[in-house]
């Protein structure tokens, strides 16, 4: 079994360390003739060997002392050529669910890119299965050969009932019991109702002052300058959405630690770039800043990982030292774990990645345990991935529950004037815009309006069983050329949504989705093009990593060829009713601003 820990074991291993430090007692595994990329000093250190026992780093010595000190010739010296031996990388902000895999499936994908330790968000599915969700994620964690620790969802929902139904409802009571009885709970997760917050709301402050009794951290989710000042003084001291300069400065000034996003940069998950000239431009200190990945599906994953974020940084005029203790010290200081994790210190565990010059990762060893070799996984790792994998419950597979009969598309208006409120996207950011159309002569049919205005049918329905509710809505810029797509992982609340040019097709799409228990369907001309089953909570597949990223990257493909231009983790986010400015729920169309329904015609 590979060692993985959720909570630090130093106390049970303290003595044994310094023996072996020593010289009292010889290493279990000695990486020779390495430079060693120190997080501490901003260094890359030459002539080095790690001394590693019970999954610990007991020291770090000059390069050939342990044959010198030992005089044996069986010593487990695993030569690393002079390449570089950097800590694993820290993920301070993701979601699994966004993987559409499993923790235990994930775990391949991170490790292969350097990523032994990940700070999750399992809100996904709490907002679908409440308490009994998070737990089965919990449990899923643990047995992943991986370092997983959660900050707990903190906004489920993610508004009241009036604006969106939910599958789960997470109290401040419930919030209390889940610190108290999961140990690798270290914060709380993305604040997301951020108005709410800045406006005092009772129960989006209970939370926050249940985290704050802990001692522990509040992490945040806000857009806009004129929000910083409320949001800071409420005990929130981190954000990921921080995607331009003045913004991100705003927030370091304020007090908040920095997540700069790294992602696909044909998706808006890449606002490195632009928050990163808070450093490059206006001289801010790194000291507080980290990177993260947040959303991403499997296929990115495994192309666009932590590690990419990181040679991003640098190739964006951070250091190479920097950019790495930005992926892996920063992180672990900021959720108060540095004295096990993000560096290659003695006593600190021996998760450690082998690198080349430009920072691309070849070995990772996972608690001195080789899980990754030469870019490939282990027969260690693959026996485990394989046999010991998480089976989360029957009732998790059965969460799909919708009525039978939905009208999918709204009645023309019996008027000659009347206006249309619509959903107005624009690349390549996640925010959406209200604009409003007017109709001066009652049309024959929808097409007509769909096609003069680039519009397309928006429906989101309830389904979690609780009132079947569903409300219309129309898309602008999505570009869809014809037929339908669906998805049951519209956030916050994962109700499905479903967009298309006529109703038909529509119908199909959600037909599938409710058979399959969960996924996001292609159809068109009453055919499926297209399609990823996720039938754990309507979000997960049971598959291993690299079968759900070919899942995804076929499923990409036939996105953008059905002509779609808004990335499909995007058209997720239409119903997320807190990112400005105007979202649909199952209740209606919301504006955020004012936490509002608004008609759709007026």
């Amino acid at each position: 079994m590979i060692t993985r820990f959720s909570v630090s074991d130093l106390s049970n291993s303290s003595k044994h360390l310094s023996k072996v430090a020593s010289n009292k007692i010889e290493p279990d595994l000695i990486l020779s003739n390495a430079r060693i990329l120190s997080t501490y000093t901003d260094r890359i250190i030459k002539d080095r060997e790690v001394w590693i026992s019970k999954g610990r780093i007991a020291c770090i010595k000059k390069n050939g002392e342990a044959v010198n000190v030992f005089n044996k010739k069986d010593l487990n010296i695993y030569d690393v050529n002079n390449n570089i031996l950097a800590p694993g990388l820290i993920d301070p902000h993701m979601h699994i669910e966004s993987s559409m895999m499993t923790a235990c499936a994930y775990a391949e994908a991170a490790l292969l890119n350097g990523t032994t330790t990940i700070f999750c968000d399992s809100h996904e599915i709490g907002n679908v299965c409440d308490v009994e969700g998070i737990e089965w994620m919990l449990e899923d964690c643990r047995q992943a050969p991986l370092s997983i620790f959660l900050t707990l969802p903190s906004t489920i929902p993610a508004t009241n009932d009036t604006l969106e139904t939910s599958g789960g409802e997470l109290t401040s009571k419930k919030a209390a019991n889940l610190f108290d009885k999961w140990p690798e709970i270290l914060g709380l997760g993305e604040k997301m109702d951020f108005v709410s917050v800045c406006n005092g709301d009772p129960r989006s402050h209970g939370i926050i002052e249940e985290t704050l009794k802990r001692n522990l951290p509040v992490s945040g989710h806000v857009f806009g300058r004129e929000f910083v000042a409320a949001y800071a003084a409420s005990g929130v001291t981190d954000t990921h959405e921080a995607e331009e300069k003045l913004f991100t400065n705003d927030l370091l000034e304020a007090g908040l630690w920095i997540f700069l996003r790294g992602g696909n940069p044909k998706t808006p998950w890449n606002s490195l770039p632009e928050a990163i000239k808070t450093i490059t431009e206006l001289g801010a200190n790194p000291k507080r800043i980290c990177v993260c990945t947040d959303d991403r599906d499997a296929d990115d994953l495994f192309n666009f990982g932590l590690d990419w974020v990181v040679r991003q940084a640098n190739e964006l005029g951070i250091s190479k030292t920097t950019s790495w203790s930005m992926g892996s010290l920063h992180p672990a200081t900021r959720f108060n774990i540095d004295r096990d994790y993000g560096a290659l210190g003695h006593s600190r565990r021996a998760d450690i990645i082998m690198l080349d010059d430009d920072l691309n990762v070849y070995n990772t060893w996972l608690g001195g345990q080789l899980v990754v070799e030469n870019k490939k996984i282990t027969s260690l790792l693959d026996k485990q991935l394989s046999n010991n994998r998480y089976l989360y419950p029957q009732r998790a597979y059965k969460t799909i529950k919708i009525p039978k009969q939905i009208n999918l598309v709204p009645s023309i208006p019996d008027k000659e004037n009347f206006n249309i409120n619509v959903i107005k996207t624009k690349l390549p950011g996640i925010m959406t815009f209200l604009e409003t159309i007017k109709i001066k002569k009652k049309p024959k049919s929808w097409n007509e309006i769909l096609i003069s205005h680039n519009l397309c049918h928006l429906c989101v329905i309830e389904r979690h069983g609780k009132n079947g509710d569903f409300a219309h809505g129309f898309i602008k810029n999505f570009n869809l050329k014809s037929g339908a797509v669906a998805s049951s992982v519209g956030h916050d609340a994962h109700n499905i949504i479903v967009s298309g040019l006529n109703e038909k097709d529509m119908k199909l799409a959600v037909e599938l989705v409710n058979e399959y228990q969960g996924g996001i369907v292609i159809v068109n001309n009453g055919k499926l093009i297209s399609k990823v089953k996720l039938p754990i909570a309507g979000l997960l597949s049971d598959k291993k990593a690299y079968e759900v990223a070919e899942d995804n990257r076929l499923f990409k493909e036939n996105w953008v060829k059905s002509g779609c231009t808004l990335a499909f983790m995007g058209f997720n986010l239409l119903p997320l009713s807190v990112i400005p400015n105007i979202r649909l729920t199952n209740k209606g169309l919301v504006d955020v601003n004012k936490m509002t329904i608004i008609p759709l015609f007026e």
